[in-house]
């Protein structure tokens, strides 16, 4: 039998979109439980496998929903994770996909020529081509980012995220996530 450990429950906003795909919106079954006796969430799906304490006895979520809305953020945080998925974890140089963490960030215009840290001056890179591009401009050396890096939206990275499917999806979620994409004839 497996470990309650192995029971994450996906987290729906209050409209029942999960609150982010990637990475995808999972609690731990500790903290789902704890928001269904503080009344937070409603259960909208259950594991078979149950948790017992001395006065009760309850099948584990597998889906819960917010009871009240949470409006995402209307400018993503900057972080390098952010950068890879508004960049589809591209190099922008030379255009393969790869892992996380085969991957690296770039300053276009590098930092020590007054270049920040910003989304319109880092792109996702792979750690050759950041190599290669080394301390120059992108003209000195003739690499140009494939896309001009620029601030994405919370739904271009949710978009961009669900090209990139979660490792676990327990079929109870199924019927919760990609609802709003289009349906196959």
């Amino acid at each position: 039998m497996a470990s309650a450990e192995s029971y994450p429950s996906l987290v729906l906003n209050a409209d029942f979109r999960p609150l982010s795909y990637f990475p995808l919106s999972l609690w731990c079954w500790q903290d789902s439980i704890k928001a269904v006796f503080l009344d937070r969430v409603n259960v909208l799906s259950e594991y078979e496998h149950k948790v017992s304490s001395p006065t009760c006895s309850m099948r584990l979520p597998s889906v819960i929903a917010l009871k009240e809305y949470v409006h995402l953020d209307r400018r993503p945080a900057f972080t390098r994770f952010n950068v890879f998925l508004r960049d589809r974890f591209e190099c922008q140089y030379c255009g393969d996909r790869l892992p996380a963490e085969d991957l690296t960030f770039d300053h276009v215009t590098p930092r020590s020529r007054g270049g920040r840290t910003t989304w319109e001056n880092v792109v996702t890179a792979c750690q050759s081509c950041n190599l290669i591009k080394g301390n120059r401009m992108p003209f000195d050396c003739g690499m140009v980012p494939l896309n001009e890096p620029e601030p994405p939206s919370t739904r271009t990275l949710q978009q961009n995220g669900r090209a990139f499917p979660p490792n676990f999806l327990h079929e109870s979620w199924n019927d919760f996530l990609y609802w709003d994409s289009e349906l196959e004839a």
